[in-house]
C-alpha cells in the first residue's frame, strides 16, 4: 500500500513541477506545517478499536415541489453540463443519493408534480421528469442510490377525504406501481421508499406496503421513515417489534445535526433525509459543511441529503436559489455552479457508500469539527472544517452560538494508517472574494516517522486529506450570459409526440397542465394544453381552488396575452387568462394579479385575485362549453382591457396592485380545460 502511495506521490509531484501554479497559490493558502510546530494535544485516528457506523453517502431532493421544473427545458450542451455537476463521479458535486418525490397532483412547494395514475384506471410512467432525472443520474453513476417520496397524492385515493391512509391497500398499491413502472418502463432499480413527507405516518399503512413490497417480490427495496421529526416514530418502533423490523432507516428533517435517544435505541440506520435548504451563496455553503461533518458527529446521521438538487424553478416562488446550483433561465442557457457543489466534493469525491466512519471523530479545541472515514483497504479520507457561527447558518433550526478562532491542531495517524507516508490535500476558504477559494487542490502532505501532521486552521475553511488521487475539480467552459425571460413568446403546444408531458417554462402552481391530442379535431386544435385533474389532490401544502400554471418573468409589469381556451364543463365550467401573477408554490391561494375570466354559464369577470374576491368588473357575453374563443387581456400601466375573439370585452379597468408579476393560464375548479395558440408581448 505504501508503495503505491509513494508511486502516486512522485506522479503528483512531476505534475505539480510542470503545472502553471507557482509560488504566489503557495503564499495564499495556509501553510500546511510539518509537526512538532503546534502547542497542545493531538487529534488521533486509528481504527484499533474497530470503525464507527457505515457511511450510507450524500445526496440532493429533486422535487418537493417541482424543484427541476426549468431543468428539462435547457438546451445542449448546457443541459448536460449541470447534470455532470451534479452527478459524474470525481468531476463536481459526485453525488451518492438521488432522491425524488413520487408525483401526486398536488402542490407540494414550488409547483406541481405530475402523478403516474391521475384517475384509477390510469397509468402513465412518462408523465414528469423525475423519471428522465433518475436516468441520467444513472448513466453518470450506475451505482447511485435511488430513493422515492410522496408528499401529494391524487384524489382518488382518499374517497372524499384529504387523507392517503383511507385504504391503506390502495396507497401502497398506488405506491408499488410507481416502484415497478420504474423498473419495468426505465430499468430503474428504487433502493429506498417514504411514506408521507413531513405529515402523519400510520403504522398499519407502513406495515402494509412491506408486505406488498415483498408480494411483488420487491424484499431489497427498503422502507424508511418518517421523513419528519425523530419522534414519534423512534418510540412507535421500540414499542411495536413488527414496525422496528419493517422499517430500515429513520429519516429525520432538519435535525439541527442531533438525534434523540429513542432513535439510537432502535439500532438502526440514521439519516438526515432532507437538510440544508439554505439559499446557495457562502453562507449556505457554510451551512452544509458544518452539518455534513457534525449531523455524524453529534447526531451519528450516516446520510445527509439536501433539499435541493438544483433551483432550476422562477426565482420568486419560495425558497429561491436553495439549490445546490442555480439553473433558472432555459431560455438563456446560463447557469451557475454555486460553492455548495464544491464544499458537496469534499466529501462526495473521497468517500463512497459502504466506507466506514472511524470512531475517532469529534469537535476542534477552537471551534470546527473532524470526521474520517476508511474503506477497509487502507483508503483513509479525512475532512476539517472550521465554519463560524456567523457564515454557516442554516434556514432552520435555531443554531446557538459558538466560537471558532484561528488555530493550529495535530493528527496522529494510528492503527492500519500508521503508515501512510502522504496525503493529498484539496482545500475550500469561504468569505472575501479576494481570499475565497472552492475546491482546490494543495500540494500533498508528507507525513512525519511518527504518522503526524499539523494544519494551521482559520475560521470558514475545509479540508479535505485522503489517501486517494482521483479527486479533481471538473470545468467547462462558461455558460452563456444570464437573459432576461423573452418578451415575446409563441407557444402553439403542436408537439406530436412530446419528450416531455408538459410545455416548456410553463410552471403548473395547482392542477396539472399536459400536452394533448384532440383525436375528434383535424383542425388547427388538434395539439393543445389541458388541464388534466378533475378533482382536488391529497394535498400536502395550501393548494388553490383553481388550477393556474405560471410562465414568464416576475419584472413583467406592462403586457398583452393572447390565448384561445376552450371550456370542457358545460354550465359549471371556467377559464382564465392572468397577468402580474404576484404569488405561487406554497402561497398560491393568495395570488393577486389581473384574471380575466369566461365562464360556460355566459359570463365574463375581471378579478384582482386568483381566488376572486376582488371583483373589478362583471359582465355577460356569448360563451358556452365545448366551443373555441380566443382571450386577449392587455395591461398597461394602471389600467387593463380584455378581447373576446378579437372584439372588446371591456376595457381601461383600473389595476393599481400589484406593479409586476408572472402571465398565467388557469381553470374555476378542477375540470378539464384546453389551451392554445398561446402569446404573449410583455416590457417591464
Amino acid at each position: 500500500m505504501a508503495e503505491r502511495l509513494l508511486q502516486a506521490s512522485r506522479q503528483r509531484r512531476v505534475k505539480a513541477m510542470t503545472a502553471a501554479a507557482g509560488s504566489a497559490r503557495q503564499a495564499a493558502v495556509p501553510l500546511l506545517l510539518c509537526a512538532l510546530l503546534a502547542p497542545g494535544g493531538a487529534y488521533v485516528l486509528d481504527d484499533s478499536d474497530g470503525l464507527g457506523r457505515e457511511f450510507d453517502g450524500i445526496g440532493a431532493v429533486s422535487g418537493g415541489g417541482a424543484t427541476s421544473r426549468l431543468l428539462v427545458n435547457y438546451p445542449e450542451p448546457y443541459r448536460s453540463q449541470i447534470l455532470d455537476y451534479l452527478f459524474k463521479p470525481n468531476f463536481g458535486a459526485s453525488l451518492h443519493i438521488l432522491k425524488v418525490e413520487i408525483g401526486g397532483d398536488g402542490q407540494t412547494t414550488d409547483g406541481t408534480e405530475p402523478s403516474h395514475m391521475h384517475y384509477a384506471l390510469d397509468e402513465d410512467y412518462f408523465r414528469g421528469y423525475e423519471w428522465w432525472l433518475m436516468k441520467e443520474a444513472k448513466k453518470r453513476n450506475s451505482n447511485i442510490t435511488l430513493m422515492g417520496l410522496p408528499w401529494s397524492f391524487p384524489g382518488w385515493l382518499g374517497k372524499g377525504f384529504n387523507w392517503p391512509y383511507v385504504n391503506r391497500q390502495l396507497t401502497a398499491y398506488y405506491v408499488v406501481t410507481w416502484i415497478v413502472g420504474a423498473k419495468h418502463y426505465h430499468d430503474l432499480d428504487i433502493d429506498y421508499i417514504g411514506i408521507w413527507n413531513e405529515r402523519s405516518f400510520d403504522i398499519n399503512y407502513i406495515k402494509v406496503l412491506r408486505r406488498m413490497l415483498n408480494y411483488q417480490g420487491l424484499q431489497q427495496v427498503k422502507i424508511i421513515a418518517s421523513d419528519n421529526l425523530w419522534e414519534p416514530i423512534s418510540a412507535s418502533m421500540l414499542h411495536d417489534p413488527e414496525l422496528l423490523e419493517v422499517i430500515d432507516v429513520i429519516g429525520a428533517h432538519y435535525p439541527g445535526t442531533h438525534t434523540v435517544k429513542d432513535a439510537r435505541l432502535t439500532k438502526k440506520k440514521l439519516w438526515s433525509s432532507e437538510d440544508f435548504s439554505t439559499s446557495n451563496n457562502d453562507v449556505g455553503a457554510g451551512c452544509w459543511g458544518r452539518i455534513l461533518n457534525q449531523n455524524y458527529i453529534n447526531g451519528y446521521m450516516t446520510a445527509t441529503i439536501a433539499w435541493n438538487l438544483v433551483a432550476s424553478y422562477y426565482e420568486q416562488l419560495p425558497y429561491g436559489r436553495c439549490g445546490l446550483m442555480t439553473a433558472q433561465e432555459p431560455w438563456s442557457g446560463h447557469y451557475a455552479v454555486e460553492a455548495p457543489i464544491w464544499i458537496s466534493a469534499h466529501t462526495t469525491q473521497f468517500t463512497q457508500p459502504g466506507w466506514y466512519y472511524l470512531k475517532t471523530v469529534g469537535h476542534l479545541e477552537k471551534g470546527g469539527s473532524y470526521v474520517a472515514l476508511t474503506d477497509g483497504l487502507g483508503n483513509l479520507t479525512i475532512i476539517i472544517e472550521t465554519m463560524s457561527h456567523k457564515h454557516s447558518m442554516c434556514i432552520r433550526p435555531f443554531l446557538p452560538y459558538f466560537n471558532v478562532s484561528q488555530q493550529f491542531a495535530t493528527f496522529v495517524l494510528k492503527g492500519s494508517f500508521s503508515e501512510i507516508p502522504e496525503l493529498q490535500v484539496w482545500y475550500t476558504k469561504l468569505g472575501k472574494p479576494s481570499e475565497r477559494f472552492l475546491f482546490k487542490q494543495l500540494d500533498s502532505l508528507w507525513l512525519n516517522s511518527g504518522g503526524s501532521f499539523t494544519l494551521e486552521l482559520q475560521e470558514d475553511e475545509l479540508f479535505t486529506l485522503t489517501t486517494l488521487t482521483t479527486g479533481r475539480k471538473g470545468s467547462y467552459p462558461l455558460p452563456p450570459k444570464s437573459q432576461p425571460f423573452p418578451c415575446v413568446y409563441n407557444d402553439d403546444f403542436n408537439v406530436d409526440y412530446p419528450f416531455f408531458s408538459e410545455a416548456p417554462n410553463f410552471a403548473d402552481q395547482t392542477g396539472v397542465f399536459e400536452y394533448f391530442m384532440n383525436i375528434e379535431d383535424p383542425g388547427e386544435h388538434r395539439f393543445t394544453l389541458r388541464q388534466v385533474l378533475n378533482q382536488r389532490p391529497i394535498t400536502w401544502a395550501a393548494d388553490a381552488f383553481n388550477t393556474i400554471s405560471v410562465i414568464g418573468d416576475y419584472q413583467w409589469s406592462n403586457l398583452t396575452i393572447k390565448c384561445d381556451v376552450y371550456i370542457e364543463t358545460p354550465e359549471k365550467g371556467g377559464v382564465f387568462i392572468a397577468g402580474r401573477v404576484n404569488k405561487g408554490g406554497i402561497l398560491i391561494r393568495s395570488a393577486r394579479g389581473v384574471f380575466f375570466w369566461i365562464f360556460a354559464d355566459g359570463t365574463y369577470r375581471v378579478t384582482g385575485d386568483l381566488a376572486g374576491w376582488t371583483i373589478y368588473t362583471v359582465g355577460r357575453a356569448d360563451i358556452t362549453a365545448k366551443k373555441w374563443y380566443t382571450l386577449t387581456l392587455t395591461i398597461k400601466g394602471g389600467f387593463s382591457s380584455g378581447l373576446l375573439n378579437g372584439r372588446p370585452l371591456w376595457k381601461n379597468v383600473s389595476v393599481t396592485f400589484p406593479k409586476h408579476g408572472w402571465a398565467a393560464i388557469g381553470t374555476h375548479s378542477f375540470e378539464f380545460a384546453q389551451f392554445d395558440n398561446f402569446h404573449l408581448e410583455a416590457a417591464h
